[in-house]
Parts: structure tokens; sequence; C-alpha cells
């Protein structure tokens, strides 16, 4: 069964990140597990982790929240990141009637990086004037750091206005069915880890795969 999306109303188009989390509350969105170890030579997982979704006419949100035992985020510049090598949290879908996918790929702190293309090779990265507006907000604030050790948790909310899709004209979202996935990961950390919501089956990790994404559909 395809994982469900809320339709959120809010009074403005693009509402404070304080009212998304605040709204993910009290509309008792559900959270949903990240458990999926896909590689035997990476065993290792953060202690918890789960993401929540929701969607408006004009954006989508997402909020994460994760338990590890060492959390890093070295990266600040969202155009030149590899958040990917710190603490990273990761969104990737096909919102169109196409082959491009988008990866939205977060570290600790809020950094991100935004690409969209039909394959891993052929990616377009989109600068800072777009990535600036993404609105997010983290447990954790923005200022970097290397290692903090010992459980830590911290929850990472973002707002994101469909309008940034902008690779291939996107149908409306309500009541449609779209292929996604969502990880974790950390490739510099001291036990690297890399986990998915959906499985994937590739020899080596490899998150760009839309042919292992699970289906996530758009409540009207």
């Amino acid at each position: 069964m395809p994982l469900s999306v809320p339709k959120l109303r809010f009074p403005t188009p693009k509402p404070p990140i304080a009212l998304v989390e605040k709204m993910f509350d009290s509309h008792n969105i559900d959270f949903h597990p990240i458990t999926i170890l896909n590689w035997e030579a990476y065993p290792s997982a953060p202690n918890s982790l789960r993401f929540r979704i929701a969607h408006s006419k004009e954006e989508l949100y997402l909020q994460f929240e994760v338990e590890e035992e060492v959390v890093r985020a070295t990266y600040t510049d969202d155009e030149t990141s590899k958040p990917y090598e710190d603490s990273c949290v990761e969104f990737f879908w096909m919102p169109a009637d196409d082959d491009i996918y988008y990866n939205l790929e977060f570290n600790a702190i809020g950094t991100l990086l935004f690409e969209g293309g039909p394959t891993k090779a052929n990616r377009y990265r989109f600068p800072n004037e777009v990535t600036a507006q993404i609105r997010r907000a983290s447990t954790l604030g923005r200022d970097p750091f290397d290692l903090k050790e010992g459980p830590c948790f911290w929850r990472l909310t973002a707002a994101i206005p469909l309008s940034l899709f902008t690779l291939s004209p996107i149908p409306p979202l309500d009541g449609r069915c779209i292929k996604a996935n969502f990880y974790k990961c950390g490739d510099n950390l001291p036990v690297p880890h890399f986990v998915s919501w959906n499985p994937i089956t590739t020899e080596h990790p490899n998150f760009h795969t839309p042919q292992f994404f699970g289906t996530i559909h758009f409540n009207t």
C-alpha cells in the first residue's frame, strides 16, 4: 500500500517554518521509520530514524528525526556542499510523468544539496538563489561542527516550494501516486552508514536508484 501524504492548509502560501512544525504536531501527521540496511559491508544504523511528509497546494513539507551516536555537520554553503559526508537525511522523488528525479540532501544543520536529472551521471545542481527559497530549521542550529559524540537527537524540518522543481512540468500532486525514497547516510562518520526506507538491491551503496523507489500517495 502506498505511503499516504496528508494535505495541509495554511493561511499563507509560504508559512513560517515554525508554523509548519506546529502543523505537523497539531494534525498528528504520522512518522514512518527508515530501517532498511541494504549492504552487508555497512551494518550500522542510527539508534532511531524516522520521517514524516505532508503537502499543500504550493509546497512539500518534510521532517526527519534522528538519534545517533556521532553527529557531524561541517558544510554551510548549499552550492558547494557535500552533505552526504556529514550526518545526512535525504529525499529523492520523481514528481513528473517522465524519468526526471530530484534529490534533496540535508546535513544535520540544514545545509542542502539539491539536484535533478534522469541519471546519477546527468544531474543539474540548483544554485544558492534557488536553495535559499527552501525554508528549513534544525534543532542543532545552523553553526557547523566536526564531531559530537554520545547519543544525540536532532530534528530537521523543511518547506520546499513546488515551483522550484523546474526541469519538467509537474502536474498537481492531489490524488497522484509518485515514486520516492527516503535515506540516511554519513560517508565521513567514524562508522559510515547507508539506510533507506524502501529496499535497494544494488551491489554497492547507491541511492540514485529510481528503479527501487517506493510509492507515496498525495491526499486531496
